[in-house]
């Protein structure tokens, strides 16, 4: 029902004359600036149940996780920096 409402533009217009006549110019601003500020509080709220949830546990996924090779084995007698060893 509510999928095509906002497909066109004329749609989107009797949406937002509608809005404005049920809130009022006046409110709009008061409305919109609630709003942010209950998003803004809601979000920070889920960031912190996230942090805070001693069951959570960070998944690694080792295909995607960089592999760092073993360090190559030196010969005995080499220093490893490519200087020949002292005799």
């Amino acid at each position: 029902m509510f999928r095509n409402l906002l497909d066109h533009p004329l749609n989107l217009l009797i949406v937002l004359a509608i809005v404005l006549v049920v809130f009022g110019a006046n409110k709009l601003p008061g409305v919109a600036k609630s709003v942010g500020q209950s998003l803004k509080i809601f979000k920070s709220e889920v960031k912190d149940l996230r942090e805070d949830d001693p069951t959570r546990t960070t998944v690694v996924d080792p295909v995607a996780a960089p592999q760092t090779p073993p360090p190559a084995a030196t010969p005995q007698g080499s220093t490893g920096d490519g200087r020949a060893p002292l005799a």
